[in-house]
């Protein structure tokens, strides 16, 4: 860590702000060649804890910066290591809370970019996005307000974002958990001044869960990546070796090296089957609408939708 670096430090720590030129100072210092090192980034998390008032510039340069340990700063890149997501929930809990719009956009980020996480780092981010939500306040990076006791427009788009990222529960669609956390929501804000949009994706969340389809092959783990990246690396051999290799570990033939075993009609099939309500489905749903013993309005927008669909 440069001297520059550790007197803007200093100086943030005095007064609690860091201004739009120092920014580009720190972007310069500690990120020169796209790399952070992990004393770095906890300074970096550091300077974020000390701040009392946080820009733009500055939320951009701490996400993108975070971000980039985080995912990438490992082999294979793009896939958060067990000790990467400890080390991150370490460094959101070490004040004890969720403290600033800034580490709640680094949590939405990292599930935007990665190709996976551990199943440990996407409990915790659908506890601190809820928590979010339902208690946070302040502004927020696209200029909107967190508002607590409601979900409004700001907050339904954060919810979309997070529950339907690449690297969530399920890739590109709603699991089980996140589904229970939009029906904890819908409860907890019941006749509060919410917007449509919360309504909107609290309908089309849950029904995703119920009905969508997802990709058993588009999230593999952070080891089989490593697998198949030393596999792809390894140029001991020659390429008769090589293709030798490919067909003993893909018994159906070369073409399967480039596709995923499921022709078109298979994953059509798939999808169809997807589309249906099955019985635990339903037995989960009647349990989450009886649970009150009466229908509100957004379990009554969610049977019409599934019925309609």
């Amino acid at each position: 860590m440069t001297a520059q670096f550790q007197a803007i430090a200093q100086r943030v720590g005095a007064d609690g702000t860091v201004t739009p030129l120092e920014v580009q100072t720190l972007r310069r210092e500690c990120w020169p060649d796209g790399r952070i090192s992990q004393e770095e980034a906890e300074a970096i998390f550091a300077l974020n804890r000390e701040l009392t008032e946080r820009g733009p510039e500055w939320t951009d340069f701490f996400v993108e910066a975070i971000g980039e340990y985080v995912i990438n700063q490992m082999e294979p890149r793009g896939y958060v290591s067990e000790a990467n997501a400890a080390w991150l929930m370490e460094q959101i809990d070490a004040d004890g809370k969720l403290g600033s719009m800034a580490e709640l956009e680094v949590l939405v980020r990292v599930f935007e970019r990665a190709q996976n996480v551990p199943v440990a780092l996407k409990d915790y981010a659908v506890r601190q996005i809820e928590h979010a939500v339902l208690e946070g306040t302040g502004p927020t990076r696209d200029g909107g307000q967190l508002e607590a006791g409601n979900v409004n427009e700001t907050e339904a788009k954060l919810l979309r974002r997070a529950i339907f990222a690449p690297a969530s529960e399920r890739p590109a669609a709603v699991g089980k958990t996140e589904a229970e956390m939009l029906f904890r929501l819908k409860d907890a804000t019941l006749g509060a001044d919410n917007s449509p949009e919360w309504k909107r994706l609290f309908v089309q969340g849950v029904a995703n869960y119920l009905q969508g389809y997802s990709d058993a092959n588009a999230q593999i783990s952070r080891e089989r990546a490593s697998e198949l990246q030393a596999f792809m690396a390894d140029t001991n051999h020659g390429i008769g070796s090589f293709l030798g290799r490919v067909a003993r570990s893909r018994p159906s033939g070369f073409g399967s090296l480039f596709d995923d075993g499921t022709d078109a009609s298979s994953r059509e099939d798939d999808v169809a089957a997807a589309q249906d309500v099955t019985r635990s489905e339903k037995d989960w749903l009647d349990a989450k609408i009886g649970a009150d013993g009466k229908v509100d309005e957004y379990e009554r927008a969610l049977l019409e939708f599934l019925a309609e669909e």
